[in-house]
């Protein structure tokens, strides 16, 4: 999260939005905010391994609604060096702590390894079987989901003010 709230102020700070940027972009933004909605509504952190719904094609849906999210701004700033920055993030934040939760899973869930074998880490493959377990609201809000939001309501803004400034 420290890192999500740099990100907004070099957004902030480096944007040159344009009206058909943020159309262009934030369509974007949305897709990743659904992802990572869905995602956290099937996930029950250290509780139970999540291989419903988006985890049935991909082990790290959240880092992808991340990745697509910031995607979208970049589009929307119009600044190379947003995406540079952003991919920075990914590469030296994101992939580490990726490698990290996945040590942290084999510990806790025996069967870890044989889901790591069938699905892919960040490209989204063919499904699994289907896991009885369904989306819900509970588990979105229990995983402070609604911060990623927060996050992008922060971004818009910043874009907003940046092109009425101009």
């Amino acid at each position: 999260m420290p890192s999500g709230f740099l990100l907004v102020i070099a957004l902030a700070w480096l944007s040159r939005p344009t009206v058909y940027s943020l159309i262009a972009g934030m369509p974007v933004c949305v897709l990743g905010l659904g992802i990572r909605a869905w995602a956290a509504g099937h996930l029950e952190k250290n509780m139970a391994l999540a291989t419903g719904g988006p985890y049935a094609r991909v082990r790290n849906p959240l880092y992808i609604g991340t990745l697509l999210t910031a995607a979208g701004f970049v589009i929307a700033s119009r600044r190379w060096e947003l995406a540079i920055l952003f991919a920075a993030v990914f590469l030296f934040v994101y992939l580490p702590v990726i490698e990290l939760e996945e040590q942290h899973l084999r510990t806790l869930f025996p069967d870890y390894a044989e889901y790591a074998r069938r699905v892919r880490k960040l490209i989204p493959g063919r499904p699994l079987a289907g896991e009885p377990r369904r989306f819900r609201w509970s588990r979105y809000m229990r995983n402070e989901e609604y911060q990623a939001v927060l996050g992008f309501v922060a971004g818009v803004a910043s874009l907003l003010v940046r092109l009425l400034w101009r």
